[in-house]
């Protein structure tokens, strides 16, 4: 079902899908929601799903990834084909302090994804420029912003920015950054 040539965004529409169908709900976040949000200019090297509620959570979680010909090795999912691992953070589902308790759901070619929204995307990949420094998530967080223009709620992530700039948020440049990513949008 899963070929070694599977894109990302492929592949977590089967695991969303297969997860979905045995009743786990299962929330695609990180840099995994934003390839499915910009296939063809971010790519992510694992897919994140976290677990929010349903029979069984992590158990059943389990046994749908070894139908689809995954094995648990170092806390992450490998795929006998070698295709993209798969990696469970632990939950809630929340960026920063903020719990998320909506998301979008998609369906393609009849498979179902959970996934973040577009603003909510925008937010965990901006998390990892502020307090990693990491710029791949820079030009993530613009693509996806650009491509879903209509969906992101900058007020939001305005917000959201501003308390995460509190305190230790300092020490990031948090409001520094923020303007860079608005800069160039």
């Amino acid at each position: 079902m899963i070929g070694a040539d599977a894109p990302l965004d492929e592949v977590c529409f089967i695991v969303g899908d297969a997860l979905h169908r045995a009743g786990v709900t299962a929330v695609l976040t990180g840099g995994s929601a934003a390839t499915v949000y910009a296939p063809g200019a971010y790519q992510s090297d694992d897919i994140d799903f976290v677990l929010t509620f349903g029979p069984g959570g992590a158990g059943a979680a389990a046994r749908v990834l070894a139908e689809l010909g995954f094995n648990l090795k170092n806390a992450a999912y490998h795929h006998r084909n070698g295709v993209h691992l798969v990696e469970f953070p632990p939950g809630p589902l929340a960026i920063g302090d903020d719990q998320i308790t909506k998301w979008d759901t998609f369906v393609r070619h009849g498979r179902t994804l959970s996934i973040i929204s577009p603003t909510d995307c925008v937010r965990n990949r901006l998390a990892s420029y502020y307090y990693f420094r990491d710029r791949t998530a820079l030009g993530a967080v613009v693509v996806v912003a650009l491509a879903h223009r209509d969906r992101i709620d900058v007020k939001v992530i305005k917000r959201w920015s501003e308390r995460e700039a509190e305190g230790i948020g300092r020490a990031y440049r948090i409001e520094e950054r923020l303007q860079e990513f608005l800069d160039r949008l």
